[in-house]
């Protein structure tokens, strides 16, 4: 069953509708009035680092590798080794603070596996 089609006045009667909203659409926006003083958002004051919160490195090169520790309110964060020759690495204390955990990165996220399905 084919549907009805537009009689040509009503095509007219449409396109001369949207022709006249064009100019509507153009037209600029005034800004909107500004905030009582009462209202108005103070500025932000210029952020003051906390030298308790800063981190410390302690950088230690040695002959074939170099040793950066990293504190955080006098406790020892982590340890990041950089081997001349190699890939570098982090040791993070256990709770004592006796025992160091070996990663290879400090991202803790979870990983998905992800398996190559198809390849071109």
């Amino acid at each position: 069953m084919a549907q009805p089609r537009p009689t040509p006045n009503v095509v007219a009667l449409l396109l001369a509708a949207a022709c006249a909203a064009v100019p509507a659409w153009s037209q600029p926006v005034p800004p909107p009035p500004p905030l009582p003083a009462e209202t108005a958002v103070p500025a932000t004051p210029p952020l003051a680092g906390d030298p308790d919160l800063e981190p410390q490195v302690t950088i230690i090169r040695r002959e074939n590798e170099t040793v950066e520790e990293v504190r955080m309110g006098g406790e020892l964060r982590f340890i990041k080794v950089t081997p001349r020759h190699g890939v570098p690495y982090y040791l993070i204390p256990d709770q004592n603070g006796r025992q160091f955990t070996r990663r290879d990165s400090l991202d803790i996220s979870v990983r998905v596996p992800l398996w190559v399905l198809l390849s071109w």
